[in-house]
């Protein structure tokens, strides 16, 4: 790998006799992983075979294609072994309330979602209107229930998040270091320069990010390069500007590491921050820290959510039409969008000002007196408790995905169907006749090859 002769000789620099372990790891071959959504049933014995991310209780090493059952059913999710690491740092609780600040692609915010457990909040935010399509597709498919998808910079969130926020994530915009093994585009763009503008970047991204952490909250920081403006001296540069917040130390285990504190300033506090060097650990280039704000009085008073508008008579009842029919969930707060209905998160402030992509989960549509479910919906829903589940073979999965209707040989009646396939939810159905009528998403139809797993 030819990397960027400044880059060889800051590292040489700073790392001293580990240099030459440290550039040698960049010829290694970089490891892929995946995390097991811990809502699904029944997964494949294979995808637990694998060798466990020691830092992450669903991950593990391997590689999961893009056209298999577990990966379009949301059973599983393809991330890089470092990148876990920060969500297993955050590790909210479940009722929390938490923002995702920098989301896309979504890997961040489906694992938060995973130990929020369907409970709390998840605001997940991405400031580039292209990207956030990728991330509400990735939480659609995740079967996440409790999230709103916002499109916007963070200067126009912190005024309506002020203190509002038990964690916040900042998986900061970065120069990329850590990725030139798993990316080597990444060494394109770099340059000395372009580390600061990135530092400087970031620091506008805390400033406003620090406002919406709640007294005694925490703020997740993390980067995916080595560089130390963007690492250990951005957390010198909070703790001198920011005195209500502190470091809190984080458990490091398989080859993490802390913080060089002489990279920065001195402070020994730095250390409690994390590294992941990959000639030390499975794994890319990652810094993650964990501010911690001071508990104080009260919080701020935030004004109640208006998104969308109510049902009509008419709406309600062909909702609970087919929520009772088919027996998915009830929600306790439903807006309309145009025609589109939502299931909105309890707790939100008024977003009246924010470019709001999703209020909430995407329940289905209302047509001329009928109603149509949404693909997220089905994904979210648990098989186990849902009335009108109907069980697909592989084929006729393959066909599903493909947008194909299909037939059955013995049909139910008439009506909404759950769609199952080795136990996984894949989307709903219609069953006319003998006749299943294809709902998969248009712009999400694949084509499965015989030399596709379509297990994992």
């Amino acid at each position: 790998m030819n990397l960027p002769k400044d880059f060889i000789t800051k590292y040489r620099q700073l790392l001293g006799a580990e240099a030459d372990d440290f550039l040698a790891s960049f010829e290694t071959t970089s490891l892929s992983g995946y995390r097991i959504n811990p809502a699904r049933h029944h997964l494949p014995a294979e995808l637990t075979a694998t060798p466990e991310v020691p830092y992450e209780p669903w991950g593990h090493f391997g590689a999961v294609g893009g056209r298999t059952l577990t990966h379009q059913s949301g059973a599983v999710y393809s991330q890089e072994p470092s990148a876990m690491f920060v969500g297993a740092t955050a590790a909210p609780q479940p009722g929390e309330k938490v923002l995702d600040l920098c989301a896309a692609p979504g890997g961040k915010t489906t694992h938060l979602a995973s130990y929020l457990q369907g409970t709390g909040l998840l605001v997940t935010n991405e400031i580039n209107r292209k990207r956030v399509k990728v991330l509400a597709e990735n939480v659609e498919r995740f079967g996440v229930r409790s999230a709103v998808i916002l499109n916007d910079s963070p200067d126009r969130l912190s005024p309506v998040f002020t203190d509002y926020f038990d964690k916040v994530l900042v998986d900061a915009p970065c120069s990329g270091e850590g990725m030139f093994r798993k990316d080597p585009e990444a060494m394109s763009y770099w340059s000395l320069d372009y580390v600061q503008e990135c530092a400087t970047r970031q620091r506008e991204i805390m400033t406003e990010a620090l406002k919406m952490v709640k007294p005694g909250g925490q703020l997740i920081y993390s980067t995916c390069t080595f560089a130390p403006e963007e690492d250990e001296q951005m957390m010198a540069w909070v703790l001198k500007n920011f005195p209500d917040f502190r470091l809190v130390p984080i458990k490091k285990v398989g080859g993490v590491v802390d913080a060089r504190p002489e990279w920065a300033d001195g402070n020994p506090e730095l250390a409690k921050a994390a590294r992941l060097f990959p000639h030390l650990m499975s794994g890319e280039g990652h810094f993650v820290a964990k501010l911690e704000r001071a508990a104080g009085d009260g919080r701020a008073v935030h004004g109640q959510a208006k998104l969308g508008n109510p049902l009509t008579a008419d709406q309600r009842k062909l909702w609970q039409s087919f929520a009772q029919q088919v027996g998915v969930s009830e929600f306790p707060d439903l807006v309309t969008v145009k025609d589109q209905l939502f299931a909105v998160p309890a707790g939100l402030p008024d977003l009246k000002k924010c470019h709001v992509f999703r209020p909430g989960l995407h329940l289905g549509m209302f047509k001329k007196n009928r109603f149509e479910p949404a693909y997220a919906l089905a994904l979210a829903s648990d098989p186990h408790t849902v009335q009108q589940v109907l069980s697909i073979t592989t084929d006729q999965w393959k066909a599903w995905v493909h947008g194909e209707t299909f037939t059955l040989e013995t049909a139910p009646q008439k009506g909404w169907y759950l769609l199952t396939c080795a136990d996984q939810p894949v989307g709903f159905g219609k069953v006319v006749g003998n006749t299943v009528k294809n709902f998969f998403p248009k712009g999400l139809r694949f084509t499965v090859y015989d030399t596709d797993n379509v297990m994992v």
